[in-house]
């Protein structure tokens, strides 16, 4: 049996920049194990599975350790090989999910643009050891699905060499820093090594989070963002009511074959 696979770059233009995901087209989904397999396999932060439904697609997303409910930068990629290289003709793609429902990606000139769930980080009680994980001086800690803890400044988000083993100790799936940006209007990384990934490069489900908290404390519904990365990514983000729209940019990096 042989499965396509595709490996994108997201939330970049340059190659070797922004998330790469792997993406495999399925005639019907695989067992969950055998899918994970895969991920584990690729051992990028996501592997993103879809099969057709329609004019629509469902989709899957798995790091190398667990399947997970939300992915953003492997949600673009997928609309990626879909608009680029497998010949989908309309403007815009409904992808349906198990845990975050409808996602809608458009195309928009050189950019994808993503409709995703607004996730609205609130107080919570701040767990032994995770600010020494993390380390720096953080002026707020939240929470969403992930912890999202804010520092006065980029610089400070950018300097930031966590202790991954006891991060991984933590119970999230992630942990977001974010802070003020110098030249955008915010800046953030973002660390999950409890689902086998230290530091995801680009992260469109943390900017689920990001989008209602810097909209709120901007007082303005359009932003622009980086996470700032050693990979970097852009995004364009905008507040829309209980959702969030985010876009970004793609670039092809390879095409293949799996042999299972």
């Amino acid at each position: 049996m042989t499965i396509p696979i595709y490996q994108v770059d997201a939330f970049t233009e340059n190659l070797f920049g922004g998330n790469p995901a792997a993406i495999c087209p399925l005639d019907e989904w695989l067992p969950a194990p055998q899918m994970q397999k895969i991920a584990a396999e690729n051992n990028l932060a996501e592997t993103a599975f879809f099969i057709s439904q329609g004019n629509d697609f469902e989709l899957r997303w798995f790091t190398p350790e667990v399947e997970i409910d939300l992915c953003g930068h492997a949600t673009l990629a997928t609309a990626h090989v879909l608009f680029t290289l497998l010949g989908y003709e309309r403007e815009v793609i409904h992808f349906h999910t198990l845990k975050a429902g409808t996602l809608s990606v458009h195309r928009n000139g050189d950019k994808y643009m993503m409709d995703f769930p607004s996730r609205v980080p609130e107080a919570t009680e701040v767990p032994e050891g995770l600010i020494e994980a993390i380390g720096g001086s953080p002026v707020e800690v939240l929470r969403s699905r992930d912890f999202f803890i804010v520092y006065e400044k980029e610089s400070e988000v950018a300097a930031l060499e966590p202790d991954f083993f006891a991060l991984g100790k933590i119970d999230s799936i992630g942990i977001i820093a974010t802070a003020p940006g110098d030249n955008s209007d915010f800046v953030s990384r973002f660390f999950a090594p409890s689902a086998g990934i230290n530091e995801d490069p680009v992260t469109g489900s943390a900017h689920c989070s990001l989008i209602p908290y810097w909209a709120n404390r901007l007082g303005k519904e359009n932003m622009h963002a980086f996470q700032v990365s050693a990979r970097r990514g852009e995004l364009w983000c905008q507040l829309k009511g209980e959702r969030v729209l985010m876009s970004g940019r793609a670039v092809t990096y390879l095409k293949g074959e799996i042999y299972i």
